[in-house]
């Protein structure tokens, strides 16, 4: 089977809802999109009161489902304070970090739908005029959005109809090589939702039906931690979250690979799942790596922690810059898919 076919349609669907903002809590216009790619594709969806997507994926034995998890929600920022001067203190949703935004590009997206473009800056950016620069630490007290309008006051901000708890989106950025490498912000989780409809399109385009019911749930909060709480299906007896593999030093993963956590800080994930999915790696010839995450929770840790009876499982791509500018390959993502494929089928 030839799933290098299935590259270039992951990164292209991954590229297509990158351009969706859609931090935790803002998730509507991804879910819309989501939804129609996944029935496009033949499959029968249906929305969570919380925004997410269950995708019905078909198979035979309702009573031993397997559910794949990944999340559409992603990093943002919330305006917390209008300042006197019309520059905007924000707080972050989820693990923004201060230091990987100064300088970036974003928008305010008010209640009304109105967008206003601007600049994430350090307070009293000009290096020639602010002797502190080097010493101030990149904080979100220190950190401020500079809007690109004629503003002075606060009322002037106001005015623009941009008042405290509307979001703050920061450009993602997509870049695709020659040598398929993807660059972006936000490839946490939105490549893994690319991985789910290249799996999607395979069992339609090899007309298979797999043995077990296949569910997917594209989760809106995965990164204020309770994505996966809830919203799991009749009958499963398995959850897989397909998220971000870890790249870093300490771990054997990198871009080109699909990574096996076999465990992160809530715990060691299932033995028996944990050792079939390297058991379908090795038989499908993907290239993959197993790891131990230091600092990271996933939607199907949570799944487990809301009560859920059930096996569970994590892989994904692997990531490089988590929480920053990320960097994958599209080899990971077809060694991903080919894992699925393996591993369900």
């Amino acid at each position: 089977m030839d799933f290098e076919r299935y590259g270039r349609f992951i990164l292209e669907e991954t590229a297509a809802l990158l351009a969706i903002d859609s931090p935790s809590g803002m998730t509507q216009a991804a879910a819309e999109h989501v939804m129609a790619r996944f029935e496009a594709l033949g499959c029968r969806c249906e929305r969570t009161r919380k925004d997410g997507v269950i995708v019905h994926m078909g198979g035979e034995d309702r009573e031993n489902g397997i559910l794949l998890e990944a999340h559409m929600d992603t990093l943002g920022g919330m305006v917390a304070q209008i300042k006197p001067n019309g520059r905007l203190r924000i707080t972050n949703i989820g693990g923004l970090r201060a230091q990987n935004v100064e300088t970036e590009n974003c928008r305010v997206i008010t209640r009304a739908g109105k967008r206003v473009e601007g600049t994430a800056q350090l307070i009293n950016a000009s290096v020639h005029v602010n002797d502190k620069y080097d010493e101030t630490p990149r904080t979100f007290e220190t950190i401020e959005i500079v809007l690109d309008e004629p503003v002075h006051h606060a009322q002037d901000v106001k005015a623009l109809g941009i008042g405290v708890g509307d979001y703050v989106c920061f450009d993602p950025r997509v870049r695709i090589t020659p040598g398929g490498y993807i660059k972006s912000r936000f490839l946490d989780d939105k490549l893994s939702v690319g991985i789910l409809l290249g799996y999607a399109k395979y069992l339609q385009d090899e007309r298979i039906t797999p043995r077990r019911a296949v569910y997917a749930h594209i989760t809106a909060y995965e990164e204020v931690g309770h994505g996966g709480a809830a919203s799991v299906p009749q009958g499963v007896t398995e959850a897989l979250s397909i998220d971000m593999g870890c790249v870093g030093e300490g771990l054997t993963c990198d871009e080109r690979q699909v990574s096996i956590c076999a465990k992160d800080r809530g715990g060691p994930y299932s033995y028996e799942t944990t050792k079939g999915l390297i058991a379908a790696a090795e038989r499908m010839g993907a290239n993959y790596a197993v790891d131990v995450y230091p600092f990271y929770s996933s939607d199907v840790d949570v799944t487990l922690r809301a009560g859920h009876d059930i096996r569970h499982g994590l892989i994904g791509a692997g990531v490089y810059a988590s929480h920053g500018y990320e960097r994958s390959h599209v080899d990971g993502a077809v060694a991903t898919l080919k894992v699925l494929a393996g591993y369900i089928d």
